[in-house]
């Protein structure tokens, strides 16, 4: 539109200038007059096209300046740069004025002139220091791609996620470094349009007013095209290195992934191997405490193996973990003392044979007594399942608790067996008072009698227990059969019976012997039995006789 305005203008000034030499030549005045103001005429709706054209096209410029200013990341940049550019030239214009005044300036007018332009100097320097780019180059941060990190080692399959991770950050990255790029060619192709807009304007525009316009557009859509193009190879380069981190990252997660299917597979195996071996166990062990602890050793042995081969397969350094523990044991043996103690107590247990599964223990805790049966050892504690027993009776008088008893107890407290190393029996005794005439030695064998008579297979059984116990433990009292003995007490003779029981039923065998006890002493004639009794002795006192009345018998 502006090229056909541009030739007809051009035409009109060349028909104007022939009529103006034909006029001349044939020396007539009235034709001149006429033709002048015709010429006149034509200039001046030229000129009214010529601003008409222009006014069209500043209404065009504000249009295309309202979709620049919507992008603001990148005008904000450009205006942060061209401040600082400003700033900086009157800096240097400070610096030059103050140069200059203080070798020529003389008068105290000059000298305050100086010192508020070093003041000033100071003022602008602290604002350029705020501004994003500081005037090293335009769009340097919007140009400058996010850093990549460097590729992690993918070591365990925890790292997988990581790597995962990683990479969809970096894509992200890249997308928003894709974007401000698109953003930025949109934007300069409206510079584009801004820019042969202000061109056509300066062809027509006679005084140069809108000169200056068109050469500041001309540089500023150079500087955001050379951005262009710097971000246009710095996001090739940026995105090759992003697929060689990729690339790294995938084959670290394929290598992973393949190490961990090996290892599911030999963790699989070695299940089923002590899967099998725990049948194999079941059916041939037919005791139920051997093979709960035969169980318990095939399920360590089976964890254990499971925890080496994951050890050795992700721990590339083993003396850097040492090492690690090493110093770290110290204060983890402070805040886990109770736990590692457990533990130790634990191996303890196990490989002391001190205690088993199904042996009946009895253990003091805050003062109080507990006799059960272990029902559990676990790494930590003891399960204890507490049966009615003597103990239970005549102290705690309860019965059917669960206890769970901490395996450093083991270093700490008194813990009795009452069926250690397959000794399944205890002494146990009776004992009756009878009273100071009774016939005492009758009565001591007739309390070994009916003991004798209830224990004899708890005796057998003992002597054949203790014998085996010989290759383990010195024993020099090996007597098994009943003990009887008799103390003087205030109330009368106390005879003690003692005989072995099985450990599992102390109060049964109590029971019965203590009632046979009574009934063949109450058929006894010259034994009593004896309990707290008095005697009250009662005499009659005889009776006054009345004092002698000596005036009465003279």
């Amino acid at each position: 539109m502006f090229k056909i305005f541009f030739f007809c203008l051009f035409v009109s000034l060349s028909l104007f200038a022939e009529n103006n030499e034909t006029i001349v030549d044939n020396n007539t005045s009235i034709p001149i007059n006429i033709e002048a103001l015709k010429a006149q005429a034509k200039v001046k709706k030229l000129e009214k096209d010529r601003i008409d054209m222009i006014a069209l096209a500043v209404a065009k410029l504000d249009k295309i300046e309202e979709k620049i200013a919507e992008e603001k990341v990148w005008m904000k940049s450009y205006s942060s740069y061209m401040t600082s550019l400003d700033i900086r030239a009157k800096i240097q214009s400070i610096k030059n004025r103050i140069k200059h005044l203080k070798k020529h300036g003389k008068s105290i007018e000059d000298l305050d002139e100086q010192n508020a332009l070093v003041s000033k100097e100071k003022i602008l320097a602290s604002q350029i220091e705020k501004l994003k780019e500081k005037g090293t180059a335009p769009f340097s941060r919007l140009l400058t791609p996010p850093e990549i990190d460097e590729t992690p080692e993918i070591s365990n399959p925890l790292e997988i996620f990581s790597g995962i991770s990683l990479i969809k950050t970096q894509n992200t990255y890249f997308d928003d470094y894709i974007s401000r790029k698109e953003k930025l060619a949109e934007l300069i192709i409206l510079l584009r349009q801004e820019s042969d807009i202000y061109k056509d304007i300066k062809k027509i525009d006679t005084n140069g007013e809108y000169s200056k316009h068109s050469n500041l557009k001309q540089k500023q859509l150079k500087r955001f095209e050379t951005a262009l193009d710097t971000m246009s190879v710095t996001a090739e380069v940026y995105q090759k290195r992003l697929e060689i981190v990729e690339i790294n990252i995938n084959k670290d997660i394929e290598k992973q992934f393949y190490r961990l299917v090996n290892i599911g597979i030999i963790i699989l195996i070695l299940f089923f191997f002590f899967f099998l071996l725990k049948l194999i166990v079941k059916k041939y062990i037919t005791d139920n405490e051997r093979f709960y602890m035969a169980n318990k050793i095939i399920t360590f042995t089976n964890v254990t193996f499971v925890i080496i081969i994951i050890f050795f397969n992700y721990i590339e350094n083993v003396s850097y973990l040492v090492t690690i523990l090493g110093f770290a044991s110290a204060g983890i043996a402070i805040a886990m003392k109770d736990w590692f103690m457990s533990i130790l107590g634990w191996l303890v247990i196990v490989f002391g044979g001190s205690i088993h599964v199904g042996d009946r223990i009895r253990v003091i805790m805050d003062a109080t007594e507990y006799v059960g049966d272990v029902m559990d050892i676990s790494l930590f504690r003891m399960t204890l399942f507490e049966d009615v027993t003597l103990t239970s009776v005549s102290v705690n008088r309860r019965a059917g608790r669960i206890i769970f008893i901490p395996n450093n107890f083991i270093f700490t407290r008194m813990i009795a067996n009452y069926a250690h190393h397959s000794l399944k029996t205890v002494w146990d005794g009776v004992h009756i008072t009878i009273t100071f005439d009774s016939n005492h030695k009758k009565a001591m064998h007739i309390a070994k009698e009916v003991s004798r008579k209830y224990s004899k297979g708890y005796t057998d059984i003992t002597r054949k227990q203790l014998n085996k116990l010989r290759t383990h433990y010195s024993l020099k009292n090996t007597n098994v059969e009943p003990r009887i003995f008799s103390f003087i007490e205030p109330n009368g003779v106390v005879i003690d019976a003692w005989y072995l029981t099985n450990a599992y039923a102390t109060l049964t065998l109590r029971s019965v012997i203590s009632v046979d006890i009574v009934e063949a002493y109450n058929k006894e004639d010259d034994i009593t039995i004896a309990y707290p009794t008095q005697k009250v002795h009662l005499q009659k006192e005889e009776p006054k006789t009345p004092p002698f009345d000596t005036q009465e018998s003279v």
